[in-house]
């Protein structure tokens, strides 16, 4: 990569504004984040306003989810090229539009497209933000500011439910919208603190970006509707993309990394944790909301607890991962997931403490598993791959919650009229399933792992 050739003393006049960057972007990634998981909490008020289904509003975080990794990976991978402040700009003001433009939305339709436009913007956040830190700031005090970062998304999950429950109850779920425009006011300071780099020349490969969106997003298309004819598409569309990616030089994703089984086995472990996290936070409104008759604000303040944990843990797990490595903590994840699983299954639709109690112990494992999938990653690629190799794990793992919100409501639908203990046992029953089978290529990761793991 030309532009992380620059060295330390090269790099000088930027870090007397180190701190202002890495707070700028810390609050950045928050409000960003918080987006993910507000509209979560508005979903049942959505469904009653619009008259949908629930099979056709999960497309309104499966859509989202989709672009959000895409974005992702093709902003970092943009880096390569095009100027990091160029590119953060483009990205917030995508977002900062979009977003202004969903505050008039009156149809499903226009807000699948506000919120799609949302993630497409908003995917320049992540990415960039890790690598600027990674770029510009000297590697004794990296680790710092990524940590710093990375609490500006911890907090931007845990108060997501709460600020989007408030705002949907006594303003409306359309001024959620209004909530993520205000990253508007931080483009001035991107544009003043941001280093000046230059355009370097490369191809980059925008068809394997738009081969990967269109597979991606006609698979999941196919599973909501089991067409025959999207099926066939699927299986064509996915051949061409693989093609491709196998007689480009610089592919938007490498097909060797592919090749790597233990790699392939922790990109399933990261599918399926998000599989659960997002099914599970695509739940637990409409059980409180239809089942419960609780607020949305209230749904809020349920949820909260169990994110704010997460948080907590996350500082004890990453500390536990240094000195015992992942084994046991990507154990003891997905047994709290198992357990939480079942426990939702047999327990959600009897009392809104259990959900609360419940989703304790989920959110805990969730943030056990996803921490050793990065950690994992690290381990088992090389120096030059982990850039990329992150950068698919994201991927897969939105994929996985698109494709978990995308089931969870199909099962919704198509039980409609049943008893709600028995719709909500069977997902949960469903989504178990899935956990079973991480469990299984978790222990053949590590009976077949040729480093040493605790």
């Amino acid at each position: 990569m030309p532009s992380q050739s620059l060295s330390n003393s090269e790099l000088e006049p930027v870090i007397s504004k180190e701190k202002q960057i890495v707070f700028v972007w810390a609050i950045t990634t928050w409000l960003v984040v918080m987006n993910t998981t507000m509209f979560n909490i508005a979903l049942p008020s959505v469904l009653l306003e619009l008259s949908i289904s629930s099979s056709l509003a999960s497309w309104i975080v499966s859509g989202y989810s989709i672009a959000f990794a895409i974005s992702t990976l093709t902003f970092s991978r943009l880096s390569d090229f095009i100027p990091i402040s160029r590119l953060i700009l483009t990205g917030l003001s995508i977002l900062a539009v979009s977003s202004i433009a969903g505050l008039f939305t009156n149809q499903f339709y226009s807000l699948l497209a506000a919120r799609i436009f949302q993630a497409i913007g908003a995917g320049a956040v992540p990415g960039l933000g890790m690598i600027v830190a990674g770029r510009f700031i000297p590697l004794s005090r990296r680790g710092r500011a990524m940590a710093i970062i990375a609490s500006g998304a911890s907090l931007g999950f845990g108060l997501g439910p709460v600020i989007g429950g408030l705002v949907t109850e006594f303003l409306g779920w359309k001024y959620l919208f209004a909530v993520t425009a205000l990253v508007l006011f931080f483009i001035p300071f991107y544009k003043t603190l941001l280093p000046k780099e230059h355009i370097v020349q490369g191809r980059f490969d925008f068809t394997g970006v738009i081969l990967t969106a269109l597979s991606v997003t006609s698979a999941l298309l196919f599973f909501s509707s089991f067409s025959i004819y999207l099926f066939f598409f699927t299986v064509v569309l996915l051949f061409i993309w693989w093609r491709h990616l196998n007689k480009k030089d610089e592919p938007f994703i490498r097909p060797q990394l592919l090749s790597n089984r233990q790699y392939r086995k922790v990109l399933i472990i990261g599918f399926t944790a998000y599989l659960f996290n997002f099914s599970n936070l695509f739940l637990m409104p409409i059980i409180l909301t239809n089942e419960f008759g609780r607020s949305p604000a209230e749904v809020g303040m349920i949820i909260f607890p169990g994110a704010i944990i997460a948080v907590i843990a996350g500082q004890f797990i990453g500390r536990q991962i240094d000195k015992r490595g992942t084994k046991q903590i990507m154990f003891y994840g997905h047994a709290f997931l198992a357990v939480s699983l079942l426990m939702y299954a047999f327990f959600s639709s009897v009392a809104h403490y259990y959900i609360l109690g419940t989703y304790l112990f989920a959110s805990s494992g969730f943030a056990a598993i996803n921490s050793s999938v990065s950690n994992e990653v690290s381990r088992i690629l090389s120096r030059d791959e982990i850039g990329a190799g992150l950068g698919i794990v994201q991927l897969c793992q939105f994929i996985g919650g698109a494709f978990g919100v995308t089931v969870s409501g199909i099962l919704l639908t198509l039980q409609e009229g049943m008893i709600a203990a028995v719709i909500y046992r069977n997902i949960y029953l469903v989504i178990f399933t899935f956990i079973v089978i991480a469990i299984l290529f978790q222990y053949s990761y590590y009976s077949r792992a040729k480093t040493n793991v605790i």
